[in-house]
């Protein structure tokens, strides 16, 4: 009789362990369905911001040929090359090099916001140079070499109604909000401003030591 009560004891626990897991185990498994959800949306949004991006920066490339062609300048060096999947972009201004790509967006992904709830989102890098150059084998953290060269990001969320959010890596990081279909071309325009419109100091100093 005492074995017949510890086994329905022992039954009794575990069925209750069992309703533990189960009812914490799918308040997690919502918590990221919802945050997959999120990516899904955002991720959509944010391809067609690019495909959108592209043809924003196909038309500074005419505008820029056609400035300084009536100068008298060469325009051979002015160009954007577009990868097959359409994830970088890359706009050759004369000595400038500038590439904008998604992949940095491998799983869901917050961007933190101090006096409010995160922003599920995806983003759109700006960084100076070739992204295919940059990115030659061997990588260890590809992440890193794009927040090393990075000059800005366009976060873009799951839901077409709110703002994006641009972040301006020489402001400090300053944010501009701008709803989704002015977002692509202030983008671009701010990332040519802000490279073209700067300069390239002389180096100064030896980059290896020598005899005389």
């Amino acid at each position: 009789m005492a074995d017949n009560y510890e086994n329905f004891d022992n039954l009794e626990t575990s069925f209750r362990k069992s309703s533990v897991i189960q009812e914490r185990v799918n308040l997690v498994s919502t918590h990221m369905y919802k945050q997959f959800l999120d990516y899904q949306h955002a991720n959509m949004n944010t391809n067609e911001t690019f495909l959108r991006m592209i043809d924003d920066l196909q038309a500074v490339v005419e505008t820029l040929k056609q400035s300084f062609s009536s100068r008298g300048i060469t325009t051979q060096n002015i160009y954007l090359e577009v990868d097959a999947q359409k994830t970088v972009a890359i706009v050759n201004i004369l000595w400038h090099k500038i590439s904008f790509t998604t992949r940095c967006n491998y799983q869901p992904q917050a961007f933190f916001r101090e006096n409010d709830a995160p922003l599920f989102s995806c983003r759109i890098m700006a960084i100076r140079g070739n992204y295919h150059e940059l990115m030659k084998p061997p990588i260890d953290d590809e992440m890193g070499i794009l927040l090393d060269s990075e000059v800005a990001s366009l976060f873009v969320p799951a839901e077409k109604i709110q703002n994006t959010v641009i972040t301006i890596r020489h402001l400090a990081n300053r944010e501009f909000y701008l709803n989704q279909m002015d977002a692509p071309r202030e983008f671009v325009l701010k990332v040519v401003e802000t490279i073209c419109g700067g300069g390239v100091y002389h180096e100064m100093g030896t980059r290896k030591s020598f005899n005389i």
